[in-house]
């Protein structure tokens, strides 16, 4: 029987493989990896994403998974982002969207496993190097907001 944290990844892998699969310039893509911390519930995260090439003039989507671990929680989030990306100078980009999340919360005390879902809002800061930075606010039952700063890599 499945529960219904396996059907969750492995519909967040589906999108990953269809993405990659979809995409047209290699160049373009980047795989990520990123850190931070988030507010209600008081965690640090860790985890990785995928972002495709630009699907139409400043447009691209990308999906993300993060680990948070803290205030007698673990949980992972499984986020789709859809983001509008505008150049600032010559080499940093503003972007902003969002999404839906899917949200798995277990007690680390208890063997209690929540699976909910929302939308999210992103708004970041990226330099064509790799370096990232990024706020997130949850709408649903996930963390109130995320902070994370990270490395995107060119494939």
């Amino acid at each position: 029987m499945r529960t219904t944290s396996h059907v969750v990844c492995q519909i967040a892998l589906l999108l990953l493989l269809a993405l990659v699969a979809g995409a047209g310039t290699a160049g373009a893509q980047t795989i990520g990896f990123q850190a931070g911390g988030s507010v209600d519930p008081e965690q640090f995260y860790v985890g990785t994403h995928f972002e495709s090439p630009e699907l139409a003039s400043n447009f691209a989507v990308k999906v993300g998974i993060d680990g948070g671990f803290g205030s007698d929680l673990t949980s992972a989030s499984i986020n789709l982002d859809f983001l509008y990306k505008i150049s600032v100078g010559t080499s940093w980009k503003v972007y902003q969207g969002g999404g839906p999340v899917v949200y798995i919360f277990k007690a680390t005390d208890l063997d209690v496993t929540e699976t909910t879902g929302g939308l999210g809002i992103v708004f970041g800061f990226a330099h064509e190097k790799g370096f990232f930075t990024e706020f997130r606010v949850a709408g649903g039952d996930g963390p109130a907001v995320k902070f994370g700063a990270g490395w995107a890599i060119r494939l």
